[in-house]
């Protein structure tokens, strides 16, 4: 299958992406960018969004990035720096990059914005399985 379509096959069988209101900006090879607009359920009890869902941001972003390559890829290890409280309505867009890949390892940065403002920062490290994405 070809890399830049994968990430398109991984939402449709997604339903916590597509819950979350997903939707896929920018897909190449070695990077994706993807957006979504922060809802009233998605708020914590001090009316900021819940930490979960930038991270959920990045990390699905991350994900659909990381199999671009066309092998199966798997997360064995993230984090985020929570830089800026979000608010109801506000519209993100995370775009992750390939760092640096390696025969069985991918290393990611993803950033999250909120326009031009850098909200959050991820970083994820994956393990690249020798199974191809099929049609």
């Amino acid at each position: 299958m070809e890399g830049a379509k994968i990430p398109y096959k991984m939402l449709s069988q997604d339903a916590f992406s597509t819950w979350m209101g997903i939707e896929i900006l920018e897909s190449q090879v070695g990077r994706v960018k993807i957006g979504m607009t922060i809802r009233k359920e998605m708020l914590n009890s001090m009316n900021y969004a819940h930490g979960g869902i930038s991270y959920t941001l990045a990390d699905t972003a991350f994900g659909f990035t990381s199999n671009t390559h066309g092998k199966y890829a798997v997360s064995i290890e993230t984090s985020i720096n929570h830089i800026e409280a979000l608010n109801e309505g506000d519209y993100l867009v995370a775009e992750c990059i390939i760092e640096k890949v390696n025969n069985k390892l991918g290393f990611n940065i993803v950033e999250v914005k909120r326009g031009d403002e850098l909200v959050a920062l991820f970083k994820g490290v994956v393990y690249r399985t020798q199974k191809d994405w099929e049609e």
